[in-house]
């Protein structure tokens, strides 16, 4: 590990990386651009590395050095409490923060062809769903993801902390043409699966086996919902039956139940 180097400037441009991190605005202009992005706890940026990210600094509250002693290949900085939120606007009480290279996002095909059951994400803006979907299908079974061009970065500081780290364990890429490239998953053989809270739709349980074989799932935001031209461009509208007059889930957990839904049968 790299001597720990004392910040007790809050303008001190070797930290430039982690200035105002809760100005969402700020950086969502400024990671992309730069190539970074920032993890925030031990175990979150700990499963940033082991995923392959290439550290370009740590930021630690001085008296918890040691916890990032073990990392090397990026320089190691340390400051007071009091310096950790001028610098970050918010009070650092994880006490570690680290700032990463970002990788070249895969080809859509590429990510295809390697998964059998994807969700489709179309105009998922607020960091905290896309964090807590990106963990849902890690967990329950679904191999990849794909984004409209009009969703929020799955490495913005929020989505990796809520998503614990797991948005470095599944696959993503942008569908740049929205919503004409998701003819590219129909030419590969999945079905598209529009999630609706409609009576129309289909109750997720009774889907059939063909169906579920390279399941597609599509949802759009809170509120609006999928668009026309998404569910114009899909196979099946699909959905989760619901009790006492309740109109829908939260995006994250209406995922989170229809990801287990699908992939149920690798537990049998």
């Amino acid at each position: 590990m790299c001597p720990v180097e004392l910040i007790t400037d809050p303008g001190d441009e070797r930290i430039a990386d982690y200035r105002a991190l809760t100005d969402v605005e700020l950086r969502t202009r400024w990671e992309p651009p730069h190539g970074l992005f920032i993890a925030e706890g031990e175990l979150v940026l700990r499963r940033a590395v082991k995923a392959g990210y290439r550290p370009r600094s740590f930021l630690v509250e001085a008296k918890r050095a040691g916890q990032v002693a073990d990392l090397d290949g990026a320089p190691v900085y340390g400051a007071e409490p009091d310096v950790l939120e001028a610098v970050t606007g918010f009070h650092v009480h994880r006490g570690v923060l680290a700032s990463f290279h970002r990788k070249p996002l895969p080809d859509v095909g590429d990510v295809l062809r390697a998964a059998r059951r994807v969700v489709i994400l179309e105009d998922i803006n607020n960091h905290t769903n896309i964090g807590a979907i990106f963990r849902g299908v890690a967990g329950l079974g679904m191999d990849a993801v794909l984004l409209s061009p009009t969703c929020a970065d799955p490495l913005y500081r929020r989505s990796v902390r809520v998503s614990m780290g797991e948005v470095f364990a599944i696959p993503y890429a942008f569908l740049d043409e929205w919503p004409g490239g998701l003819a590219q998953l129909r030419e590969a053989g999945f079905t598209l699966l529009a999630m609706s809270p409609a009576a129309d739709g289909v109750p997720m349980q009774v889907l059939s086996d063909a169906q579920r074989e390279r399941p597609a799932l599509l949802l759009g935001a809170e509120g609006p919902g999928l668009s026309q031209h998404a569910l114009s461009a899909s196979d099946v509208r699909v959905r989760i039956p619901m009790r006492r007059g309740v109109d829908s889930l939260n995006v994250a957990a209406a995922t989170a139940v229809a990801c287990w839904e699908l992939c149920r049968s690798d537990l049998a």
